[in-house]
């Protein structure tokens, strides 16, 4: 077995040990480490995702979103293009299907989906972390392949990209491959990064 999915199973069982309260407590504090964040606040257009998997849960994130008129987006699997993402309108209207991961996500309707590069803000999140911005997610690609713009030194800039964690989830060093894309930073339940 790789490095990569050694850490990989060894950081998804460490997240997913964490009781019901812990999970809450996290989601409680990461709310407070990010409300008053100035690219939060200036933020219109937020992507961030429902929490599967122990990942740490911003759903109160997207509630305070509501509440000051922001725009919120979830990931939904690209229909056509393997392994990307497309992002949809998130309202608490709106109808939820399982993906074939088994992960809820809003049905699909193309003509109201937000391209990745007008995004003003995506809360991403991940698997494993290190202090230099580097993120492993699931292992599919799909965030790296949707953001891989941003690697590009010409052209669109995009959203500014934030992980987000249980501070368990960090680690001393993340093996980098070279599609990799960068995060801006990294916000955990105790503090930021980056």
């Amino acid at each position: 077995m790789n490095q990569r999915k050694t850490l990989r199973q060894k950081i998804r069982t460490l997240r997913r040990s964490l009781t019901p309260r812990q999970q809450q407590q996290a989601a409680e504090r990461l709310l407070a480490n990010i409300r008053n964040r100035a690219d939060f606040r200036r933020a219109k257009n937020i992507a961030m995702y429902l929490p599967n998997d122990g990942e740490i849960n911003p759903e109160p994130l997207i509630q305070l979103c509501w509440t000051l008129g922001k725009h919120v987006y979830l990931p939904v699997l690209h229909p056509v293009l393997h392994n990307r993402l497309w992002f949809v309108p998130y309202t608490p209207k709106t109808k939820m299907i399982k993906n074939i991961y088994g992960i809820q996500e809003p049905t699909l309707v193309p003509h109201q989906r937000r391209t990745a590069w007008s995004l003003d803000l995506v809360l991403l999140p991940l698997v494993a972390f290190d202090e230099r911005g580097n993120r492993m997610g699931m292992g599919g690609g799909y965030y790296d392949r949707t953001f891989s713009f941003k690697a590009l030194r010409k052209g669109l800039t995009g959203p500014k990209l934030i992980g987000l964690a249980h501070e368990i989830q960090k680690v001393e060093e993340l093996p980098v491959e070279n599609w990799d894309i960068p995060l801006t930073s990294i916000i955990t339940d105790t503090k930021s990064y980056l």
